[in-house]
C-alpha cells in the first residue's frame, strides 16, 4: 500500500513537473483563507456586529498569546504566527474532508520548519549584530561551538518530523481501519453496504484529525516563538 502523495497532473514545461496532492490541497488552503482575510476585512465597525466580532476575537487571541510567549516587544510577529497558525490548523483537519492533509508530506513541513530556521537567525543577528550572535555558539565555553552548531541544525529537522510523523502516522493508521473494515464488511457478506466504515472511524477521526491536528499545530507556532525569542534575547 502506498501512502506518499499522488500526481494529479503535470504542468508541460521542462520535461514535465508534477503537481501532487499537496501543492493541490495547499493551494485549496490558500484560495479559502485568502477569500476569508479578504470577507473578514471588509467595512469594518466601531461598534462591532457579527462576522466583525469573530474577527475580533481571533486576532486578538493571537495578539496576546504572542505577547505572552515572546513579550511586548515582538507582537509585530503576531501577524505572521497567526497566518502560520491559521494554515497549519487547515492543513491538518484537511483529513476530515477525505482529503490529504498537506503536512502529511514531508516537504511541506520541512519548507515551514526552514522559514522559522532562517527567521530564528535573521532577527537573532539584527538584534544583538551579527558579531554578538556569533559569539553566542561560544558559550558557555568555545569547546562546544559543534555541539552548538548540531543543535541549531537540529531545529528544524526536529520541528518538521515532529508535525509530519503525527500528521502522516494518523493518515496511515485510518487507511488500515477503513481497509480492515472493508475487509471486514465482505467477510460478513456486507460489502455493498458499508455499515461498519459508517460509525467505527469517526472516533478515530477525532483524536488523530482533530486533537492531534489542533495540538500539533499549536506545538509547531509556540515552538517558533519560543526559539525566534530566544535567539533575540
Amino acid at each position: 500500500m502506498e501512502f506518499g502523495p499522488k500526481v494529479i497532473f503535470e504542468i508541460p514545461i521542462l520535461g514535465g513537473i508534477p503537481v501532487t496532492e499537496t501543492v493541490v490541497n495547499t493551494w485549496l488552503i490558500m484560495l479559502v483563507l485568502t477569500v476569508l482575510a479578504v470577507i473578514g476585512g471588509k467595512a469594518f465597525k466601531k461598534v462591532p456586529t457579527g462576522r466583525q466580532n469573530v474577527v475580533e476575537v481571533v486576532v486578538d487571541a493571537i495578539n496576546k498569546l504572542t505577547i505572552q510567549t515572546m513579550g511586548e516587544d515582538k507582537k509585530t510577529f503576531a501577524s505572521y504566527m497567526g497566518a502560520l497558525f491559521l494554515f497549519l490548523l487547515c492543513a491538518n483537519l484537511f483529513g476530515l474532508l477525505g482529503l490529504r492533509p498537506p503536512t502529511a508530506d514531508v516537504n511541506t513541513t520541512f519548507a515551514l520548519a526552514a522559514l522559522t530556521f532562517c527567521m530564528i537567525h535573521f532577527f537573532g543577528a539584527k538584534r544583538k549584530g551579527v558579531g554578538g550572535y556569533l559569539k553566542g555558539f561560544l558559550e558557555p565555553i568555545p569547546f562546544l561551538l559543534p555541539l552548538n552548531i548540531l543543535s541549531e541544525l537540529a531545529t528544524p529537522i526536529s520541528l518538521s518530523f515532529r508535525l509530519f510523523g503525527n500528521i502522516v502516522g494518523g493518515l496511515i493508521i485510518m487507511s488500515l481501519v477503513y481497509g480492515g473494515l472493508i475487509g471486514l464488511s465482505s467477510a460478513v457478506g456486507l460489502g455493498s453496504f458499508p455499515i461498519f466504515q459508517a460509525g467505527i472511524p469517526i472516533a478515530l477521526h477525532l483524536y488523530f484529525d482533530v486533537f492531534a491536528g489542533v495540538l500539533q499545530t499549536f506545538i509547531f507556532v509556540m515552538l517558533s516563538m519560543v526559539f525566534i525569542s530566544i535567539a533575540m534575547d
